[in-house]
């Protein structure tokens, strides 16, 4: 069959760099685009560690002139921006891509061109982000932007039009990609796998990509009213002509504060197949911890004002938005004790991916206490914009999100890429990253009591706060090198690393039962499930494992339909970006070629054939 001729040029061993970059750029198999997102998440990883870095070193000593006060603005905001939106976004884009459809056994997405399109957009919607670091005129009014910091008197450069535009276009992929994953789990799950039988880091998937189609709409529309008020002189949040500052706070958190479950719920997700697989036990409480997810997405919705608790919104909202925030605390209590259950009594392997897990759960847990605290008003009242939110949201979306990230990169990386990752340097990198965690936002809990604003560009001596802010610029650099050890570890094991087997881990769900890395189909049959924990029960009766593939010849795959490579997602994003980033200089004819680029493609997309 053609796809299946497809499959074999695609692998085969004469293919030329040539050709092999086109492979890449038409590419609509879910692993490669997956490990497009993989790499270029990572890349900016160390864009935003960087502007981390430099953030500390401006503050390590007092009265500090290492970064004026502008650029200063420009590298908190797009630290704040980059590591939301180009780094912990993408990164679990790239686990939803790669391992979603070998969870529920399935062949690829439901979409295969949308997905590649979901990624292209991000592509250069990133770039067009980024480009603003380049020319010097990065966004400089926090990653929240609120009004009237936004307006042409107060931002009269093109910093808060590249944020505009930029996270327009971003949004655009998110919206593409949660689409894909809703209808994928739903609609293409493996023969007997019925809901409560999908791992759980698919069902967290599910729910993170329901809360971004639901969330998402409400940031478009403030970004759309703020691009309005900048490049057409509209008014939607200017005062003095009967616009509302408040309205963009309101348009903001309402995709705000669910965007913090969109980046923590994956990290849920990759705890929960790590902790029963260096257990040997399987998840305890799974029907909790699934609704307990779903409980977290609807409350998540109702918590946003505890944001906005000091901006006037009167006793009845405060008390209403404090006693939702304290509810929320619940369903996440839940899984903190489910993995403290799957632990307890079980055969432990210690293991870098074990590791990262178990920090995850202390340092998430600190996080989740000082966010119980921010419910009650009148504590917010005191701690809000210090150092000691900072603090707290640093160890829910670092020491939450970012350890279990790197824990799950530990897990996943042999069955991405054939290498093992090696496991004692992983465990030093652990160690140096728990250290200077701890030793950069801790302090940042005492500095917040003690009075020291979260956006400020210098401190005198007098001020008290010299010892701590050294400390924690000490505990950043860890970070720092922390961070290039994985890289290092990475990039030795890419090249030299030892073999992966199918399943270095005795692992419990179908992506350990075919080879490492999977062949472009998957599975050579499609798997029929008969048990939450599949692989485990079948290893148990001694029965062959589900969809086993004896080579990687690509023999196997006559008959299975592989969707054909396509230029026409790359060139439809590519369209779509031009037209956003020609707004930031109101170029409209680029404009124009632009949408003209991005209709034609959505036309030649149409007329594609699918086999």
């Amino acid at each position: 069959m053609a796809q299946s001729a497809f499959t074999l040029e695609r692998s085969a061993p004469q293919e030329t760099a040539l050709s092999r970059l086109w492979s890449w750029l038409t590419t609509v198999d879910h692993k490669r685009i997956g490990k497009l997102y993989f790499f270029t998440s990572l890349f900016y990883l160390l864009v935003g560690g960087l502007l981390a870095l430099l953030i500390r070193t401006q503050l390590a000593v007092p009265n500090n002139d290492f970064l004026s006060p502008d650029t200063y603005n420009q590298v908190f905001t797009m630290h704040g921006a980059v590591m939301i939106f180009l780094v912990v976004m993408p990164l679990n884009a790239a686990f939803f891509n790669y391992f979603v459809p070998l969870l529920i056994g399935a062949r690829d997405v439901a979409f295969p061109r949308l997905n590649a399109f979901s990624y292209w957009v991000f592509l250069f919607g990133s770039l067009l982000l980024a480009a603003s670091i380049v020319l010097r005129t990065a966004p400089n009014a926090g990653w929240f932007a609120y009004a009237n910091l936004t307006n042409n008197t107060f931002s009269p450069g093109h910093n808060l039009d590249y944020y505009s535009m930029g996270l327009q276009v971003l949004g655009i992929s998110s919206i593409a990609s949660s689409l894909n994953f809703v209808v994928t789990i739903i609609n293409m799950r493996a023969p007997g796998m019925t809901m409560m039988r999908v791992p759980i880091f698919a069902w967290m998937t599910l729910i993170t990509s329901g809360l971004l189609l639901l969330a998402l709409p409400s940031f478009s529309v403030g970004l759309i009213e703020l691009a309005f008020d900048r490049l057409f002189g509209a008014v939607f949040f200017e005062p003095s002509a009967g616009g509302d500052p408040v309205l963009w706070q309101h348009l903001f958190w309402i995709f705000g504060h669910p965007e913090v479950y969109i980046l923590i719920l994956p990290a849920f997700g990759y705890i929960s197949e790590i902790l029963p697989t260096f257990t040997r036990k399987p998840l305890f409480g799974y029907p909790f911890m699934v609704y307990s997810g779903i409980a977290i997405a609807i409350l998540g919705f109702g918590v946003w004002a505890h944001h906005m608790f000091t901006v006037g919104l009167g006793t009845v909202p405060n008390a209403v938005f404090g006693t939702t925030t304290m509810l929320i605390a619940i369903p996440t209590g839940v899984k903190i004790f489910n993995w403290l259950g799957t632990l307890w009594g079980g055969s432990i392997r210690i293991s870098t991916p074990l590791l990262f897990a178990v920090g995850f759960l202390g340092m998430f847990t600190i996080g989740g206490i000082s966010g119980v605290m921010h419910a009650s008003v009148p504590i917010d009242y005191w701690q809000t914009d210090t150092y000691f939110v900072v603090a707290h949201f640093h160890y829910v979306l670092f020491g939450g999100a970012l350890f279990a990230i790197f824990g799950a990169i530990y897990y996943w990386f042999p069955k991405m890429f054939g290498r093992m990752l090696n496991d004692k340097l992983g465990q030093v990198q652990f160690w140096i990253m728990l250290v200077g965690f701890n030793l950069t936002f801790f302090p940042m809990h005492l500095l917040g009591i003690d009075g020291m604003p979260r956006r400020i560009y210098t401190y005198t001596e007098e001020m008290g706060w010299a010892t701590w802010n050294l400390v924690e610029t000490i505990g950043a650099y860890m970070l720092g090198v922390g961070v290039l050890l994985m890289a290092y570890n990475m990039f030795t094991s890419l090249r030299s690393g030892q073999p992966a087997p199918a399943d270095p881990w005795d692992g419990r769900t179908l992506e350990w039962s075919i080879p490492s890395p999977p062949p472009v189909y998957n599975f050579a049959e499609v798997p029929v499930v008969s048990s939450r924990d599949e692989l485990w029960e079948r290893k148990l009766k001694k029965q062959a494992v589900p969809a086993a593939v004896k080579g990687g010849s690509g023999e196997e795959a006559e008959g299975i339909h592989l969707p054909p490579p396509s230029i026409v997602p790359m060139i439809a994003a590519f369209g779509l970006a031009l037209a956003g980033g020609s707004m930031v200089f109101k170029e409209w004819i680029l404009v124009g070629i632009g949408l003209a680029i991005l209709l034609f493609s959505i036309i030649a997309w149409s007329l594609e054939p699918n086999e």
